[in-house]
């Protein structure tokens, strides 16, 4: 297969890198052979045969240097690239690099990955080329997967082996029209290899008290970028979100979140003059306000320097009707000392996705 060269190569160099550090790292490699989900009607006729691929992946392990390395049973961190083949000629094939965790269970037989990053398809929609790919509207996606194994390492002279499901995921988040994405779960089968597999260090026991208080913070946001309408070839606009939100940390691993957000949609003002001279049946004035306000609730999950947020908002301030009054908001922030962070998320109605959001903000 064409792809063989390329993963030949990145496997040689990780194994020459290892080799030279003597570093407590491990590259793995899955064959996965899967379907589509057909979550949504409109993408039935992309669903025309079973996708396979390959994931590669290079993990650092942790062995409790850090405070929060033993919080977390001692996960892995790294990077993994996707191969796809999406097994439909209106789809074509999807290219991924991600950034992950993994995560044991069960004496840690059981790793599950969390993996987010950024994928290139070779066949995104053309209104004139290939006018049936409603999928991906843009060659540059959003992506997320999944991944599920039983995994046992080390079984002889630092390699081992992993079977699993995952589940891979793939949108612009409406930064294009169309965007009804694509949801493909797999079966996968593969090999690992651990570097200096015989001299790994111990793990070494948390000394942390397990007794955590903090006082409640406040946290100021402001989040944007660039989004469309479901409406195809209607243009790109550029949002703004203002967030104020208080959290309370309930341990050293989580805080819940309580807040109110004010929305600037751009892609909303051109979407109500569209629908009030296209679909006057629709009872759309065109004067309707394009703003909107809610308030959430949230919870964060601390991993280091990193933390994984996850919201749910409901639209006080709602006067034109799109996508329904509840939302939600899933993603990564970064933090800069105790006070900075920065934020990549995305915002949905549900399983539909409305934009993906830069942020950055303060913590007080």
């Amino acid at each position: 297969m064409k792809y063989l060269l390329s993963v030949y190569i990145l496997l040689l160099s990780f194994y020459a890198f290892g080799q030279e550090e003597k570093s407590p790292y491990t590259i793995d490699a899955n064959y996965f052979y899967g379907t589509i989900f057909e979550h949504n009607s409109d993408i039935a006729h992309l669903i025309t045969g079973h996708q396979n691929g390959l994931i590669l992946s290079f993990n650092q392990k942790t062995f409790g240097r850090e405070a929060w390395e033993s919080r977390y049973n001692y996960p892995d961190f790294g990077v993994s690239f996707i191969y796809q083949d999406m097994a439909n000629e209106y789809l074509g094939e999807n290219y991924g690099l991600y950034a992950h965790y993994n995560f044991y269970f069960l004496k840690r037989n059981l790793k599950l990955r969390l993996a987010q990053g950024i994928a290139y398809t070779t066949n995104p929609y053309d209104k004139v080329t290939n006018f049936r790919n409603n999928a991906y509207g843009s060659d540059l996606l959003s992506s997320t997967y999944f991944q599920l194994n039983y995994d046992k390492q080390n079984i002889y002279k630092g390699f081992g082996l992993q079977a699993g499901i995952s589940i891979i995921h793939y949108s612009n988040a409406n930064f294009k029209a169309p965007n009804a994405s694509t949801n493909t779960f797999t079966f996968n089968v593969g090999a690992n290899y651990m570097f200096g597999y015989d001299k790994q260090p111990e793990y070494k026991a948390s000394t942390e008290d397990n007794q955590f208080t903090e006082k409640i913070k406040y946290n100021f946001a402001i989040r944007g970028g660039v989004n469309e309408s479901d409406v195809n070839n209607s243009g790109q606009y550029a949002f703004y979100i203002l967030s104020a939100y208080a959290d309370k940390r309930l341990n050293r691993k989580s805080a819940i979140q309580l807040g109110t957000e004010v929305f600037f949609s751009n892609f909303l003002k051109e979407s109500i003059k569209y629908y009030a001279v296209a679909f006057p049946e629709d009872n759309v004035s065109g004067d309707e306000d394009y703003r909107r306000v809610g308030v959430f609730i949230g919870h964060e999950l601390f991993i280091n320097k990193m933390s994984f947020e996850a919201q749910l908002g409901y639209y006080v301030y709602y006067p034109y009707d799109y996508e329904g009054r509840v939302y939600n908001r899933i993603g990564f922030k970064r933090y800069f000392g105790d006070t900075f962070f920065g934020a990549l998320t995305l915002k949905a109605h549900g399983a539909k996705a409305e934009a993906v959001e830069f942020g950055i903000g303060i913590r007080l």
